[in-house]
Parts: structure tokens; C-alpha cells; sequence
């Protein structure tokens, strides 16, 4: 089932009482189950939506802050395939683990292909590339995704690389949790591009999201 945006909601709700709807402020997610990247595909067109799985709400990304507060800090670990995580003593990381972001009452993000149905586009999948990190404007290498599985990290992102994960492909119709890392505090601005092809024709969006890293 589609769910309408907070922001077309706000919207209209601001078209009734004749107000402007820029004047509509971004809503800060702090706490639970939110997929940060979440395509859907209307039939021409993709868009990208943050949704708020706990309040079954869904946002533009240009109208969310995702928030990661000091409680999200952790010992960066110390062996060596968490060498991207940089050499600060500690990381702030938004968990795969549902169980651990609800015990620090922080986000548990997710990557949703949810939305998008079979049959749709070629060999059944999408990818979402990582186009560009900032932190307080400027380009950051501070920022990862990665995925531990046993005694194994499989890094998905990292804005620290030239070329190297950037892209991942995933199957339509999933779900996914991943740890996101950031290894300072600041703000945020990461900027993602899903992408399909659909009777031969690559079809793509962009849209940037917001962090606010807490000390």
C-alpha cells in the first residue's frame, strides 16, 4: 500500500489554510525503525522516500534530519577490516542490530527495495550509489555502510575510497540492515542514486539526506 509523504500531507494541509508549504520544517527521526533508502516506482518514474516504519510514515529526504546522538558512539574496533572506520578512538554507528538500537533508543535504519515489484526492471534488481558526502560542507571521508556477518565485514559504502564502494546492487522485493558509520560529529549531507533499467532504458533519482552527528 502507498503511503502519502508527510510532505504532501503538510501540504495540503497548508494549501487549505493558505499558506506557502516551504514554510514546512524538516521532521527530526531519532528512534526507531526507519529505512533511510526506500525507492519506489511509479511507472515512469522513481522516487526516493525515507520511511518511518515504526509510525508508518514516509518523508521526502529533503524533509527529514536523521539524528545520531552521542549514544550511538562506540570503541572503534581493532581489527584490522575496520581500518576504514579511520583512527579515532571512537565511532558513532547506527546499528544492523534492532535489539542494540533499541536498547541506546537511537535509529535502526534500513535499505528497502520493498517497493519495487518483480518483473519490473532488469534482472530483477536496483542500485543505490553513493554519490557525495559532506560534514559541515565540506567533501568528508568520515562516512561508511557496512554489514557484519560472523566474523566477516562486508563494507557496502565509503565516502574515504576514490572509486570503491560506491555502487551495490540489490535484489527488488528486499530489506536490508547495515551499520552506518560516521567518525566525527557535524552535519551530515549524503547524496544517493537509485537506479533501474526498464526495457533497456536506465531510469535513475537523486536525492540528498541529512545527519546530525551529536558529540
Amino acid at each position: 500500500m502507498h503511503l502519502m509523504t508527510v510532505t504532501g500531507i503538510a501540504a495540503a494541509a497548508l494549501a487549505v489554510a493558505g499558506l506557502n508549504s516551504s514554510a514546512f520544517a524538516a521532521t527530526t527521526l531519532s528512534t526507531g525503525h526507519v529505512d533511510v533508502l526506500d525507492a519506489e516506482w511509479d511507472g515512469a518514474a522513481f522516487a526516493l522516500h525515507v520511511h518511518d516504519e515504526t509510525n508508518a510514515l514516509e518523508y521526502a529526504p529533503a524533509d527529514a534530519v536523521l539524528s545520531v546522538p552521542a549514544a550511538a558512539k562506540v570503541t572503534r574496533p581493532a581489527d584490522t577490516q575496520y581500518g576504514f572506520l579511520g583512527t579515532g578512538a571512537q565511532v558513532w554507528v547506527l546499528p544492523q542490530d534492532e535489539a542494540t538500537a533499541t536498547a541506546k533508543n537511537i535509529l535502526w535504519p534500513g535499505i528497502s527495495t520493498e517497493h519495487l515489484a518483480a518483473g519490473v526492471f532488469a534482472n530483477n534488481t536496483v542500485q543505490y550509489k553513493l554519490d557525495s558526502v559532506t560534514r559541515n560542507g565540506a567533501a568528508t571521508d568520515d562516512f561508511s555502510v557496512y554489514k557484519v556477518n560472523g566474523s566477516t565485514v562486508d563494507r557496502y559504502y565509503d565516502s574515504g575510497t576514490t572509486t570503491s564502494y560506491k555502487n551495490k546492487t540489490f535484489a527488488v522485493g528486499g530489506h536490508d540492515h547495515a551499520n552506518w558509520a560516521f567518525e566525527e560529529p557535524g552535519t551530515y549531507n549524503v547524496k544517493f542514486t537509485v537506479t533501474g533499467t526498464v526495457g533497456g532504458v536506465a531510469k535513475s533519482t537523486t536525492a540528498t539526506y541529512t545527519f546530525t552527528v551529536s558529540n
